[in-house]
């Protein structure tokens, strides 16, 4: 069932199409950089859906990396409480991985989701706090959510 999900993830059209990310998702707030970094501060889940390379090279401190074409769907699962806030972000507005994330953490059924648009370059540019080459994995996400 999660890699027929997958699948279709991967060839949905919206994956498909390079070009700027949605401004809003349904279900989900929008958020600029400003009003990440309180949520930052209020110890909401940071959810980082870029490749691992680019992880690796950097991102928001104590962020959760969940690559969207693997490890995100784990989020489906059960035993995940639904009231924690997430935040999820990619790199940029012109990264259609994070609004697809979003979209799928809604549709799981995540009551506070919040959609970081302006992802971790605008994140970088506020000179937030960030790290580099942090492996994080599911361990991580399930310490910050209980």
């Amino acid at each position: 069932m999660l890699r027929i999900l997958m699948l279709c993830l991967l060839a949905s059209p919206t994956w498909l199409c390079a070009g700027e990310a949605p401004a809003h998702v349904n279900g989900a707030m929008t958020v600029n950089v400003y009003q990440a970094r309180q949520l930052h501060a209020l110890g909401a889940v940071f959810i980082d859906v870029r490749p691992r390379r680019e992880w690796a090279w950097g991102h928001v401190e104590g962020a959760v990396h969940m690559n969207l074409a693997r490890e995100f769907v784990g989020l489906s699962r059960a035993e995940w409480p639904r009231s924690v806030p997430l935040v999820v972000y990619c790199d940029s507005d012109v990264c259609p991985a994070g609004a697809e994330a979003v979209r799928l953490a809604v549709a799981w059924g995540y009551q506070q989701v919040f959609y970081f648009r302006e992802g971790y370059f605008a994140w970088m540019l506020a000179d937030l706090p960030q790290e580099k080459g942090r492996i994080d994995d599911i361990e991580t996400l399930n310490a910050q959510a209980h």
